[in-house]
């Protein structure tokens, strides 16, 4: 074994239930929307830790918040495997809106809103205050996009339109998710149809 290699101290099996079961914790406090929640000390005592078994573990609050995001991309890392890449256009679009309405109500996804929504708003800041977080939203913002190149790869469409698309649609299915939350009296159904119908219209390549 060379030196590196011996010097790497692996993680025992309880340090790594006591990271697993902070993570978890941290995602059902996140889940409840309480803005209290988003706090690395209170989730620790909720699971019977100190903060010092969060340092350790995660090194300080920007670390925790750092590996929570990561955790919820690893479990959503194959959500949009199901989007069809051999299908029409009009297909792609209405897949990705149908997992995003789907997937924007799941825990792990509340659970993040309410930390993002306790976290800087200017980047600035956030990066300033939180670098690792920070790093690790803007690694969601490139797989996402990522995501939507994929999506519509072998179809003559404008790259720069995907672009645009890609940025618009988190924040159209957030507004839709929203009003079902809230007991919209709209027919969200139909929402999804004229919203899919104008990004297909929009993508659509000029003949």
């Amino acid at each position: 074994m060379s030196q590196v290699a011996a010097s790497v101290r692996r993680p025992n099996r309880r340090g790594l239930a006591t990271r697993e079961n902070m993570l978890e914790a941290a995602l059902r406090a996140l889940a409840s929307g309480d803005p209290a929640s988003v706090s690395a000390n209170r989730i620790a005592k909720d699971i019977g830790a100190t903060w010092g078994a969060v340092q350790y573990q995660f090194g300080d609050t920007d670390g925790f918040w750092a590996a929570v995001l990561h955790r919820t991309a690893e479990r959503r890392a194959d959500v949009f495997t199901t989007v069809d890449q051999a299908a029409p256009l009009r297909d792609r679009v209405a897949g990705i809106i149908d997992t995003l309405y789907d997937g924007l109500a799941e825990p792990d996804s509340r659970a993040i809103e309410n930390l993002r929504a306790a976290l800087p708003r200017d980047h600035a800041e956030l990066e300033r205050l939180y670098p690792r977080t920070a790093a690790e939203l803007f690694s969601w913002g490139q797989s996402w996009l990522q995501i939507c190149v994929d999506a519509f790869a072998g179809l003559d469409v404008d790259p720069d339109r995907v672009r645009e698309v890609a940025t618009l649609i988190p924040g159209a299915m957030r507004g839709l998710v929203s009003e079902r939350q809230l007991g919209s009296y709209a027919d969200l159904d139909v929402a999804r149809r004229g919203l899919t119908k104008a990004l297909v219209a929009y993508l659509q390549p000029t003949p």
